[in-house]
């Protein structure tokens, strides 16, 4: 009886286990496209259903805007807490389309619709500090970092030294605490460059080349045929009057649109990899040349892009519509 109770026991803990959310950093150039917003809306969700825990968000895109309207989501879905930083000195600092424009609406009898405690004028955390301190709290070989914009941040992580929250240098920091990093960057059918690994070819370079542990893409033409079905942002958000992921998609480009969804086929792999939505390809090596382009080595590498046929597309269009449209938890 003492045998099969013990078994019990570690079948319990053994499913337990299996159910412990996917600890996430999410890091992303917020505002240059609206799939970033689509993306991090998606992890919002999965955490409410258990599934993520959202360590961090780091952005990568050098406009005051671009952590307000983190915040500003991250406090629609209940979770103002979590810890927010910025790259400085990145290669892009344009305002976008949408990010101001959401953070600017106000109710008709004035103040701001969406709460933030962020404005442009708040000093937001180095993102590298904000890594490193992340991942040092962490359990080792536990995290899983979404990348879908540049590789800036996380080429500075690697290069990082020692500091109060870690006595390790950032590529042994980075090997010891991260299980995966899923990034949307490349292009693996057309030979062409793509604009995430293009707009900081250096960082590309040294993350690809160099980073320690599985690394997986979502490449362009993931998301150039997995696109939004925009009639539902009509039907599946009708639980809210206002909500920020509708009014960021209405100001982005003008309606209707259908937008790619190259940054939630990211965040919904890295968070449910065996899921059966995509394909991987072979292990291999991914190099990245002068223009940003990429081209994959097949062989015994840590690096793996994503494929996906038909009947999987369909599957995927139809998870990221509905978990970015799921109530945040005090609308339920």
């Amino acid at each position: 009886m003492m045998k099969r109770a013990l078994i019990l026991l570690c079948l319990s803990c053994a499913v337990l286990a299996a159910a412990e959310p996917v600890r996430i950093i999410f890091d992303t150039d917020m505002g240059n496209d609206v799939d970033d917003a689509l993306a991090l809306a998606l992890l919002h969700s999965l955490e409410s259903r258990g599934e993520a825990r959202i360590l961090a968000v780091t952005i990568t895109k050098d406009n005051a805007w671009a952590p307000v309207f983190v915040d500003l989501l991250n406090t629609f879905y209940g979770r103002a807490g979590i810890p927010i930083g910025i790259v400085k000195g990145g290669k892009t600092t344009g305002v976008g389309n949408y990010t101001h424009v959401v953070a600017g609406k106000t109710k008709p009898g004035g103040g701001p619709m969406y709460a933030h405690k962020l404005t442009p004028e708040s000093q937001v955390p180095d993102a590298t500090a904000v890594l490193r301190r992340t991942l040092a709290a962490q359990p080792d070989s536990s995290v899983v970092i979404v990348q879908v914009g540049f590789s800036t941040n996380l080429a500075s992580l690697l290069d990082s030294g020692p500091d109060d929250a870690s006595p390790l240098a950032g590529i042994t920091l980075a090997k010891q605490k991260v299980k995966m990093l899923v990034a949307m960057a490349g292009n693996f059918l057309m030979d062409m460059p793509e604009y995430n690994v293009m707009m900081d070819v250096p960082a590309a370079k040294r993350v690809f080349g160099d980073w320690p542990t599985h690394l997986v893409t979502s490449g362009f033409e993931i998301g150039l045929t997995t696109v939004y079905p925009v009639e539902r942002l009509e039907t599946d958000f009708r639980y809210t009057k206002e909500h920020p992921l509708v009014d960021a998609y209405r100001a982005y480009q003008k309606m209707p649109y259908r937008e790619p969804l190259w940054d939630p086929t990211a965040a919904l792999y890295a968070v449910r990899p065996d899921a059966g939505y995509f394909a991987l390809s072979e292990p291999g090596e991914i190099r990245v040349d002068d223009q940003g382009r990429t081209s994959f080595h097949a062989g015994s590498g840590l690096r793996h892009y994503l494929k996906v046929d038909d009947v999987q597309r369909a599957k995927i269009i139809e998870a990221i519509s509905l978990l970015i449209s799921d109530p945040p938890e005090r609308c339920r």
